[in-house]
């Protein structure tokens, strides 16, 4: 696991259906299921990100991985592909808790292919860069194909005035279970529809997990536009108290 990986997980909020049992542990699986406790965003730790890839042998990967995730995004290096067209997805109202999902939330088609909606998490501070320049937060949707392929769409945040829907929706919940480990929150039907809206322009490469256990061939995806929720939504998703 590279020194990238020094971030610290915020909250969990794990969208979608009951998985279908297989002999593999799919993608979206085995990142929901590493425990906390197993690794550690603290580079002096034992299980931190330079140790990653020697804490179990299944995260190998976490140290010599080739299409690791997150990266910084470059201009310089960004190279325009306008076939890529607008991300066809179709997503849908599903019963949720935090941390668990229960019900189809829709899907993502990239490149004829189907992935289903398996999870949502954040991150505080972002994980991805923009030419060097780290956002106040970072919400994945974790997908998953038939195949147990995976693909994640990521939204930037940075504490902005305006309102931002889907957030604000989950505020109270969040609160709740600020600073305590394995709560599960019921929150009742969740749109992942007001996650994301229309997105045009986007960054992508092929990359990995961000956690244990690092699997590569993930299609990720970065939509370039950057949200900007009020102080208090984005602080509740990182712990802060909100002084404002």
């Amino acid at each position: 696991m590279t020194p990238a990986r020094h971030l610290r997980l915020a909250v969990a909020v794990l969208v979608a259906a009951a998985l279908l049992l297989s002999a593999t542990v799919p993608a979206a699986r085995a990142q929901e299921e590493t425990k906390h406790e197993e690794f550690s965003y603290i580079p002096s730790d034992e299980h931190g990100p330079e140790h990653g890839g020697h804490v179990k042998k299944e995260w190998a990967a976490c140290g010599t991985g080739r299409m690791e995730s997150p990266i910084d995004l470059s201009h310089e290096r960004v190279s325009l592909a306008r076939s890529l067209g607008y991300l066809s997805h179709s997503y849908r109202p599903a019963e949720a808790s935090i941390v668990r999902f229960e019900g189809d939330a829709g899907s993502l088609v990239i490149n004829g292919t189907a992935y289903h909606l398996k999870q949502l998490h954040w991150h505080s501070p972002a994980e991805h860069t923009v030419d060097g320049r780290r956002y106040d937060m970072e919400l994945h949707l974790v997908h998953e194909s038939a195949e147990n392929k995976a693909a994640v769409i990521a939204i930037l945040y940075e504490v902005g005035r305006h309102d931002d829907a889907f957030l604000h929706h989950l505020e109270p919940f969040i609160r709740r279970i600020a600073g305590v480990r394995d709560r599960e929150e019921r929150v009742g039907v969740v749109d992942p529809r007001r996650a994301r809206g229309r997105a045009s322009v986007y960054y992508r490469y092929m990359g990995s997990l961000t956690t244990p256990p690092c699997t590569e061939g993930v299609i990720s995806t970065i939509v370039k536009r950057v949200r900007t929720p009020y102080p208090c939504t984005s602080w509740s998703f990182s712990g802060k108290p909100c002084t404002t």
